[in-house]
């Protein structure tokens, strides 16, 4: 491969990083239907018909946001608890990691929230397979420090995700640091996974 071949890999590659970026921020400020391909190429300084070049159209595009930040979480996930000996130090681990998971995709969380439903179905079921697979990642980390059934489980695993993915976009302080908000979070979510109730 010729370095000037490389070189516009690495500049296409670039730019469709920067549309995915730019559609989250703005499917996360408008909603996906308040937004047109136009509005998320001039966000990159491209044209409309530009963006066809990354993607076959916006429910594609969602689709490429939603899917990738899921394979992410997973992925990042799975490694993480792998590196982790002790089931202690496990569940530490991976509360960190969605808190600061959270804390640096508020706009892509808030995406998945609201607009799920507009994915094409085999984003969807995709989606909704790595969403299984790191919540069952998190409910094997638990089992291995409390009892209970795996239903019960994956209740808290979903309660401590609800308040950690929620946290980030709906309080903003300029007197709270970012490693204040992880801290506190981080402390949160373990005292609620371990909760006896």
């Amino acid at each position: 491969m010729t370095s000037t071949a490389t070189s516009r890999d690495r500049a296409k590659a670039e730019r469709t990083d920067a549309i995915l970026a730019a559609a989250a921020r703005l499917f996360a400020e408008r909603g996906y239907s308040g937004v047109s391909l136009e509005e998320i190429g001039a966000a990159v300084g491209v044209s409309g018909p530009a963006v066809y070049r990354h993607f076959t159209g916006k429910q594609a595009l969602l689709g490429a946001v939603l899917v990738g930040v899921s394979a992410r979480l997973t992925e990042g996930g799975a490694a993480v608890a792998a590196r982790a000996e002790q089931a202690d130090a496990r569940m530490r681990a991976l509360i960190a990691f969605h808190v600061d998971f959270a804390l640096g995709n508020a706009d892509v969380i808030r995406v998945q929230d609201r607009d799920l439903v507009h994915l094409a179905d085999d984003d969807r079921t995709e989606v909704r397979r790595l969403q299984r697979a790191y919540i069952d990642l998190w409910i094997d980390a638990l089992a291995a420090l409390r009892e209970g059934s795996r239903d019960e489980l994956r209740l808290r695993v979903q309660a401590c995700f609800g308040l950690i993915n929620s946290t980030p976009h709906s309080t903003r302080s300029a007197s709270r640091s970012q490693a204040r908000t992880a801290e506190l979070l981080a402390v949160m979510a373990d005292a609620a996974l371990r909760a006896d109730v």
